[in-house]
């Protein structure tokens, strides 16, 4: 009787790349629809009711950077909270502070009260969801990364473009507060996106390892593994944490270096390279100070990197931009006579255009491989360009076409915004250096959002404030430029050093 041969299959686990990952996609579209879509149309929720108060453009420019800077902070805890509970849990927590807030600008009576409701609550719950939605969302997808990507982001722009409509009509049927309550029940929709957000391990998928497989992933689990293999496949990373402080930080700088990666709008958070353990891990046997205390909490030691904190100061400066801009416009356009059915109309086309530029981002990127950064600043530039244009005109038909540009081109400035860090960042720290970002990003718009409302009311002239706008969107062309013009005649003079070439003696062996 012949014998039974047992073949021991070797598998690895894979994201499911589908399944269960569709609806966390679904998910994020849902919770950045909800979210995003309320910023632009503030003027239209607000405007009347602040004018009632006598508190029109200072209070919407102290709300939204209010609004900032506890997104910023949330965003900043973020990392901290994802390593004491699971990511899903501080999803939760943030999409139930969103709809408290919502909840309590129906009974709003003042300004500060809807800086409580508004501001506080709904910016630090949407400041969690925010990198829980993209750290999900890149563990379930790494292949299809790109397409579902793409998918999502078209649908956070068809949602964006009815939600000033949908706004406008809610407010001539029922009114402020009962317009508030219909906002208040559609943003409870945050919770069901962040219930999707599932862990990646419940939903993995088991693959046959073959050799090609073995190498470039390395050994991975079996149902046949020993202890001693699990040992000797984590030994690489247990020596690594041992080494001391010193020569660990040499070798993580090295392989950070090493892992950086030029990624293009098709690779959308498609990170590559070594595991790097975050420098917060490193520390001496001596008991930590406070100060590193500190910086081990928030992950300072990336603001060593200037590359990284220019990044962060001009993509804050830019976002501050665009988002004041679309907020005063509303409040501008009825300074020129012209209707809220005008207003919310202009809004949806530029919502409209800002859905076709999603797709057209989509579509090149399958045949175009451009840096994300470089798609960012191209972005930013044009606006400028195109700001100067919307100044100059003053009736519906070009005031459409100049919104319908500057919302094409706000896309550029929003949807490459995560892979402008992915792809400088490793994959370890992107969720500490996404939050470091946000948390500068909320504490600049914080400091400086209220200085454009106090010179709308000093000079009562939005066009003073565009152009204020414009010259802190030029805070991100500027220095990018000058930083990447300076890297690159850095390496073309690098290349062009001669190279020396060391001369080995050779050694010949003697016969015993």
């Amino acid at each position: 009787m012949a014998a039974s041969v047992v073949h021991d299959v070797r598998y690895r686990r894979v994201p499911p790349e589908g399944g269960w990952g569709l609806l966390v996609g679904v998910g994020m579209a849902m919770m950045f629809v909800v979210t995003l879509g309320s910023l632009p149309s503030f003027g239209l929720m607000f405007g009347d009711f602040l004018t009632e108060l006598g508190e029109e453009t200072s209070a919407i420019a102290l709300i939204t950077s209010c609004f900032f800077s506890a997104l910023s902070f949330a965003g900043l805890f973020t990392n901290t909270l994802m390593k004491k509970t699971s990511c899903r849990t501080v999803g939760l927590i943030g999409a139930v502070s969103y709809i408290i807030g919502s909840m309590m600008t129906i009974f709003v009576r003042s300004t500060n009260e809807l800086l409580i409701s508004f501001a506080v609550f709904q910016g630090a719950g949407f400041g969690l969801m925010i990198p829980v939605s993209y750290t999900t969302f890149n563990a379930y997808f790494v292949e299809k990364r790109v397409v579902m990507m793409s998918v999502a982001q078209t649908l956070i722009g068809l949602g964006t473009m009815f939600y000033p409509i949908f706004i406008q009509r809610s407010m001539d049927a029922f009114g402020f507060r009962g317009c508030m309550a219909v906002l208040a029940a559609v943003n409870s929709h945050t919770l069901l996106a962040m219930l999707v957000m599932h862990p990646v391990q419940w939903h993995m998928r088991r693959v046959p390892l073959d050799a090609k497989s073995s190498v470039e992933y390395g050994p991975v689990p079996t149902a046949t593994t020993t202890k001693t293999e699990e040992e000797k496949r984590t030994k690489t990373e247990d020596d690594f944490q041992e080494l001391p402080a010193g020569q660990g930080l040499c070798q993580r700088n090295a392989k950070l270096r090493a892992s950086r990666r030029a990624s293009s709008i098709p690779g959308l958070g498609n990170w590559s390279g070594p595991v790097v353990v975050s420098d917060s891990t490193e520390r001496d046997s001596k008991p930590a100070t406070k100060w590193q205390i500190l910086v081990d909490f928030l992950d300072l030691t990336l603001l060593k990197d200037p590359i990284y904190v220019n990044i962060v100061l001009g993509i804050s400066f830019a976002l501050y931009s665009d988002l004041a801009f679309f907020t005063l416009q509303p409040m501008y356009l009825f300074m020129l006579s012209f209707s809220k059915s005008d207003v919310s109309l202009i809004i949806a086309i530029g919502a409209g255009a800002d859905l076709i530029s999603r797709i057209f981002l989509a579509i090149s990127s399958t045949c175009l491989n451009i840096k994300a950064r470089y798609v960012y600043l191209a972005g930013a530039l044009f606006t400028i360009v195109a700001r100067f244009g919307f100044l100059c005109v003053f009736d519906f038909y070009g005031m459409a076409i100049v919104t319908a540009i500057m919302g094409f081109l706000r896309t550029w400035i929003h949807v490459p915004l995560p892979l402008v860090f992915s792809e400088y960042l490793p994959q370890e720290r992107f969720p500490s250096g996404y939050g470091l970002f946000m948390f500068l990003q909320g504490n600049i718009t914080f400091a400086i959002g209220p200085i454009v409302g106090y010179i709308r009311d000093v000079t009562g002239s939005y066009t003073v404030s565009f152009h204020c706008l414009t010259l802190v969107m030029a805070l991100c062309v500027i220095p990018w430029f000058f930083e990447i013009c300076y890297y690159r005649l850095k390496r073309k003079a690098r290349k062009a050093e001669p190279v020396q070439h060391v001369t080995i003696p050779m050694i010949q062996e003697t016969k015993a």
